[in-house]
């Protein structure tokens, strides 16, 4: 994978007031790709009163972020911190268990860093 390549892939699933997300986070996201995923995120929330967010993400090819990028992904959380039930973050640098921790001290729900993709998957839907 060339270092230039990045992005987040996004796919979205509703299941009564339960929404799931999954991220796939590509090399160094820049404001660019917050500002194309940004209104597809807000949308889907937006169609449930009372919505609980499940994520799923998928961090084993990400880089980091540009300055601008962080606040933007900072601002996501923050304003819908409430909403988020459980957050499993999949990689494989120790700074990927870091952004766990942080984020647990961000949102209301769950924050939880895995190695394993398939027990990333098992914690979101609630059977492990």
């Amino acid at each position: 994978m060339s270092d230039s390549f990045h992005g987040i892939s996004i796919g979205t699933e509703r299941r009564q007031n339960d929404i799931y997300l999954t991220l796939t986070l590509s090399g160094k996201l820049t404001h660019e790709d917050y500002v194309t995923i940004m209104p597809i995120i807000e949308e889907v929330i937006k169609t449930v009163k009372s919505p609980q967010v499940y994520a799923l993400i998928d961090a084993i090819d990400f880089k980091g972020w540009e300055l601008r990028a962080m606040w933007d992904d900072f601002q996501i959380v923050l304003s819908h911190s409430h909403e988020f039930k459980r957050v499993a973050i999949y990689g494989g640098k120790k700074w990927h268990r870091l952004a766990a921790l942080i984020g647990n001290w961000i949102i209301t729900g769950e924050v939880k860093y895995f190695r394993d993709k398939n027990q990333a998957i098992l914690w979101i839907e609630n059977k492990s």
